[in-house]
């Protein structure tokens, strides 16, 4: 077995640095029980979860990788960091309190910016740790919980922690929520109670800074009877010459009657393995909205899944996901009606350039119980050039006549005659393609916050140029 260290610095000639902490603790070896112990013991962890790690690293050592999909052969996880700690990191509720180095990274992306503005709440994750959580006084007042997960546990929401935590996503579920079930780190629990509608967004933003290093965030949110809540996630990190991960975990608990939006911009580098799993379970009359733009990474797998529990039960699900020079980006979802009169609804768009691989991959299972439900799902195509390659897989399974679904898959191409109209009209043919492209991606930024929408559009325009890494 390879001998934990701490390293305190990095050989910097390796790697392409931006902004890097180079005083992260880092918890070196692979994946192992060792390790797995050390992070237990870093995070002060419950006798419960111990075990749950423990199980869940052997159930990792038992699974197989992926047969299908994306090709993740330059994964490997001995020579993933699972475990990075800022120097003297401690959760703050203060701005002012977060180190310089990190405050420094977050200003950049917006953050704290984005909360004084337009959010009811905010966190910020740096690698592993948790740096700033805060939430505004008027919604504390009405009984909103959010705050960093590990947290929590050790609080007096730690039984419903207990009762929810990977109960959606169960470690067994495949090989890289096993992984998460071991070594996770970080992440948000929001509690809505019961009739309280949440007026503006809570946001958790993600940056992974490290290089060869792997996030694991666990985000749990549980949505009251008859609550409202938008939440937005958003994800980034900087390039490096070695490959980084990111498996975490979202579960979605949407009460009877309740109403969760989740909002997600990922911006990951292309050097990044996209492993993440997210599932939603509605009761009675509840909604889910997923809204997605997926950019960067040089592989994803990634397929939101709603559990359609309840009778009338909703999901919603809007997605964008941009593929470059060097991508293979395997995305969708997966809708599960379990009762009555349930409803789906997909819309997505996918655009490909320079050689970039866009696989779309839909299920819909609809049980015997699920009597009178109806599923839509629209996927539509942009390939921008010959190189580029876009796939549609879709899947059924219907288990009663009483059903209603239907399935559209359209693929083209931005015609020379669109961009020759708008460069008579003054535009560059750099800016006329942006422009279309955007209007293209236009079911998702339309779905998002102003400035969120904003942010979407300036990354379609970056892909467009080819700039980001």
């Amino acid at each position: 077995m390879k001998e934990k260290t701490y390293v305190e610095d990095i050989d910097r000639s390796l790697y392409d640095f931006r902004n890097e902490d180079k005083d992260a603790f880092r918890l070196e070896g692979g994946l192992s029980e060792e390790i797995v112990r050390q992070i237990s013991k870093e995070k002060n962890d419950t006798d419960w979860m111990l075990d749950l790690r423990l199980k869940s690293l052997k159930i990792f050592n038992e699974t197989p990788f992926p047969q299908w999909g994306p090709a993740i052969d330059g994964l490997n996880m001995d020579n993933i960091v699972t475990y990075v700690r800022p120097k003297d990191n401690k959760m703050t509720a203060d701005w002012k309190d977060v180190p310089t180095e990190i405050k420094d990274t977050f200003e950049k992306l917006g953050i704290p910016q984005a909360e004084r503005e337009s959010l009811a709440g905010v966190g910020a994750q740096y690698d592993s740790e948790l740096v700033y959580h805060n939430i505004k006084k008027e919604v504390a007042e009405a009984g909103v919980i959010y705050t960093d997960l590990e947290s929590a546990i050790h609080g007096e929401y730690g039984d419903m922690i207990r009762e929810h935590f990977m109960k959606l996503v169960p470690p067994t579920d495949h090989k890289f929520a096993a992984l998460h079930g071991a070594v996770w780190s970080g992440g948000s629990f929001v509690y809505v109670p019961k009739g309280v509608k949440v007026e503006i967004p809570l946001q958790s933003y993600f940056r992974l800074n490290a290089p060869g290093a792997g996030q694991f965030e666990h985000t749990l949110i549980i949505v009251d009877e008859g609550a409202d809540l938008h939440f937005i996630e958003g994800c980034s990190a900087p390039k490096y010459n070695v490959a980084n991960l990111h498996a975490g975990c979202v579960e979605l608990f949407v009460g009877k009657n309740a109403k969760l939006r989740y909002s997600t911009i990922e911006n990951w580098s292309k050097n990044m393995y996209n492993l993440n799993t997210k599932r939603a379970l509605v009761e009675d009359g509840g909604t889910i909205q997923w809204i997605s733009g997926s950019f960067g990474s040089h592989v994803s797998y990634l397929y939101p899944t709603s559990v359609l529990q309840g009778d009338g039960a909703r999901s919603e699900f809007t997605g964008v996901t941009f593929s470059g020079a060097g991508q293979d980006l395997d995305t969708g979802c997966k809708v599960i009606h379990n009762g009555p009169n349930t409803t789906s609804y997909v819309n997505t768009r996918s655009i490909s350039k320079s050689g970039g691989g866009n696989t779309f991959r839909s299920s819909v299972n609809i049980n015997p119980k699920a009597k009178n439900s109806k599923s839509s799902i629209s996927c539509a195509s942009l390939m921008l050039d010959s190189e580029s390659r876009s796939d549609t897989i879709p899947a059924m399974d219907i288990r009663t006549k009483d059903a209603d679904v239907g399935h559209e898959a359209k693929i083209g191409s931005i015609s020379d005659e669109t961009v020759f109209y708008l460069m008579s009209r003054g535009l560059s043919e750099e800016d006329a393609r942006a422009l279309i492209v955007s209007g293209f991606a236009d079911n998702v930024s339309k779905e998002l916050p102003l400035e969120y929408a904003i942010e979407m559009n300036n990354l379609i325009r970056l892909e467009m140029k080819g700039t980001i890494g």
